[in-house]
């Protein structure tokens, strides 16, 4: 079973990196293999109720290889974390099989939520550089979450999804037309608000300098 989950590893690295060069140099080089090899002892060592000795084993896969996973995260085989650095995988996330994770990514909680408080990530998900999500929800499969941005709802399947907060910007393959969050955005309504208020100030003291 672990063979075989490892393997799985190694071959969704091989698919996701050209380069790769060869599934040898990805089991012994690649962080994010490394990182998934220690966490399914540490879960299964968690699941066996040895809980300290499962944080033990994350806390060592963490100093190691720069990816922090809970080991009662729960992350099927063909996953790959590439590069790695600074992943951090919470408690109750539960990752399915095709999904690809790049550094600095954040799949966590909230602080406000109990129980299932970490997102639960659907088949073939790319998860960009920097992206937080965030909360007890589902991101569908096939979606495409940008770099850096933040997502705290739920995210329909094949959309891809971008910014602060994220915001759906593509819906299978098409543009979402009727999403406009800037004009929504009382920053800018505040902006523009402010930028006529110019305008008639600059007008009234051209006719008051014409009248003079």
């Amino acid at each position: 079973m672990f063979f075989a989950r490892l393997r799985k590893d190694i071959a969704a690295a091989k698919r996701n990196d050209p380069a790769a060069r060869s599934k040898f140099e990805i089991w012994l080089t690649y962080s994010g293999v490394h990182a998934l090899s220690w966490h399914r002892w540490a879960n299964r060592l968690y699941r066996m109720h040895f809980k300290l000795l499962a944080r033990i084993t994350s806390q060592w896969a963490k100093f190691t290889t720069g990816i922090e996973i809970h080991p009662a995260a729960k992350i099927a085989a063909g996953v790959f974390i590439d590069h790695g650095a600074g992943v951090v995988i919470g408690e109750t996330a539960e990752i399915e099989e095709g999904v690809v994770i790049y550094q600095g990514v954040t799949l966590g909680g909230t602080g406000k939520q109990t129980g299932k408080r970490h997102p639960t990530v659907k088949k073939n998900v790319t998860i960009s550089s920097g992206a937080k999500v965030l909360g007890g929800f589902t991101v569908g499969e096939g979606a495409k979450i940008g770099a850096g941005a933040v997502v705290l709802s739920e995210v329909p399947p094949y959309a891809t999804v971008v910014g602060v907060p994220g915001r759906v910007v593509r819906l299978g393959g098409e543009k979402v037309q009727d999403l406009l969050p800037e004009k929504e955005d009382p920053l800018v309504k505040e902006l523009c608000a402010l930028r006529e208020r110019v305008f008639a100030l600059e007008e009234a003291l051209g006719r008051h300098d014409e009248e003079r």
